[in-house]
């Protein structure tokens, strides 16, 4: 009988450790960019780990950092973000993104942006430097849809910048 308590307990400790172990931070980023033909525009959509983003922000922006609760964070979030992320064209000029917005949504926090379709882009390019400048080991994986078969971009290490071509 103790044999099989030890065994339980053994596996209650795992699991709780396991646990732990997912509160950590993930130091990963998603972002949709998605070519809307319905609006005509380039629908950008950040998507952070809510807990990524409050140790982030506490390190940015000090101890009193709030981004669950505080407007003011959030919207300090969103800066930083819309600060760190940008599309240019083929001409290396970078294309006008207006934010629209953000949100806490369960376990994430959510930045949005958005620019106009041009009708000659034939390439994208892509910056990502959002928590990349708090965390080396932060991963940016953008996610380009609505033109052409998806593709996948992934910001890490020493990535300053990405390239979409759309031709075939």
């Amino acid at each position: 009988m103790n044999s099989v308590l030890t065994r339980i307990l053994v596996f209650l400790a795992a699991l709780m450790a396991a646990n732990a172990s997912f509160a950590h931070q993930q130091k990963a980023a998603l972002t949709k960019v998605l070519f809307n033909a319905r609006t005509g525009n380039i629908e950008i959509m950040h998507r952070f780990n809510l807990h990524d983003a409050e140790h982030a922000t506490e390190e940015m922006f000090g101890q009193g950092a709030d981004i669950i609760q505080s407007e003011k964070t959030q919207k300090q979030f969103q800066q930083y973000v819309t600060e760190r992320f940008a599309l240019l064209d083929k001409n290396d000029d970078e294309l006008p993104l207006t934010s629209i917005g953000y949100e806490v949504d369960g376990k994430f926090f959510w930045v949005y942006q958005e620019t106009a379709i041009t009708e000659a882009m034939t390439s994208l390019k892509v910056i990502h430097h959002a928590l990349r400048d708090i965390w080396p080991k932060q991963s940016n994986m953008v996610n380009v849809e609505g033109k052409g078969k998806l593709k996948t971009l992934t910001f890490d290490k020493d990535t300053e910048l990405l390239e979409i071509n759309f031709q075939h």
